[in-house]
């Protein structure tokens, strides 16, 4: 069997320029994406009884995309997450960035990367077919240092499975921290995520500030509604004392064995619909976020999304990075080139 790659409008901008929606499939399993920031619209999967249906949240048009604030399966950076302060130093030179999140910069700031449009391009490789998105960010941008050229590669493959591929290349020294903002939902778009069953190879996450920015410890799961090194339903802590300022989760795990290798640290079980997910990278990282305040959204088929009507595994470096040198540095050196993979699998 073959992949079956197809294009089509999706939509014009505001001053005239078309946005398109590619659409990849392998005759089981098949997900959308534009080039407008990059944004995954939907993911299609059968349940175990052979019902297809769309396991991410986001909107439902062109326009709810160009308009939604909920990041909803967009590519983030240059900088995902927090930093702390909205201000880094870097060779003797302290750098200002946008305060968005509580006097800090969360998601590279108010210049965000979902709302801009992206070069594309099919690609087949041996792996499998997708598009790669590409474009250039230059010295300044969102606060940043050097001209960064910036890609992302979408890739399905006959294995069920969803491969994010990132590359970068500056000529300074930079902070980078790329990562996909997918909501996953294995149920589908009408229900809350809290009985899905997770399992995470991490054996310790980063204690956060009241304002979610790393304090600098790195903590222990043992014995915390942190630890889902045994699989555990992920809203049964949610009423929890140590969950009661977020609502959920939403705290960086450290993945144990990373170390720039590719290893499987995540299983997602969904026992309604029989669906699992995988994941994979080679980041040391993953926020993990029950979609705390997504109350109140609009979502597809006129769904009006709740909190933990999702959830996020974003793999990533940790946050605040270029303010913690006992972190895993995140620093791009000028001339080098950046690469990191990330996969999601599915299986039903």
């Amino acid at each position: 069997m073959t992949m079956d790659v197809k294009s089509c409008l999706f939509g014009i901008l505001a001053d005239g320029t078309e946005v398109h929606l590619y659409s990849i499939s392998n005759g089981k399993i098949s997900f959308s994406a534009t080039d407008y920031g990059c944004v995954i619209t939907s993911i299609i999967i059968p349940s175990k009884t052979g019902r297809n249906e769309d396991i991410v949240l986001g909107p439902s048009s062109f326009d709810g995309v160009v308009c939604s604030s909920s990041y909803f399966g967009a590519m983030v950076g240059r900088f995902a997450n927090r930093i702390g302060g909205a201000k880094f130093s870097l060779n003797d030179k302290e750098y200002h960035l946008d305060s968005n999140d509580n006097g800090n910069c969360l998601h590279g700031g108010l210049f965000r990367w979902d709302k801009i449009l992206w070069n594309s391009e099919v690609v087949e490789t041996r792996e499998g077919s997708g598009i790669r998105f590409s474009r250039h960010s230059p010295d300044g941008e969102q606060g940043m240092p050097g001209n960064l050229d910036v890609a992302v590669t979408y890739l399905l493959t006959m294995n069920n499975e969803i491969i994010i591929k990132y590359e970068g290349f500056c000529d300074k020294d930079t902070p980078i921290n790329f990562t996909n903002h997918s909501y996953f939902n294995l149920k589908g778009q009408f229900d809350t995520i809290d009985t899905h069953v997770l399992s995470m190879n991490c054996s310790s996450f980063l204690e956060v500030d009241d304002s979610l920015v790393p304090t600098g410890r790195i903590l222990s799961v043992e014995d915390t509604v942190f630890d889902f090194r045994t699989p555990k339903e992920m809203g049964k802590d949610f009423s929890s004392m140590d969950l009661e300022k977020t609502g959920g989760y939403d705290h960086c795990y450290c993945i144990d064995s990373a170390g720039g290798e590719l290893v499987d640290f995540a299983t997602v079980v969904e026992p309604t619909s029989g669906r699992t997910m995988t994941v994979a990278t080679d980041l040391p990282g993953v926020q993990f976020y029950t979609g705390n305040s997504l109350g109140g959204g609009m979502g597809k088929n006129g769904n009006i999304y709740v909190g933990h009507s999702g959830f996020c595994l974003e793999t990533q470096y940790y946050p605040d990075t270029p303010n913690k040198t006992e972190f895993p540095s995140c620093i791009l050196k000028a001339g080098e080139k950046y690469s990191s993979t990330t996969i999601y699998a599915f299986k039903w």
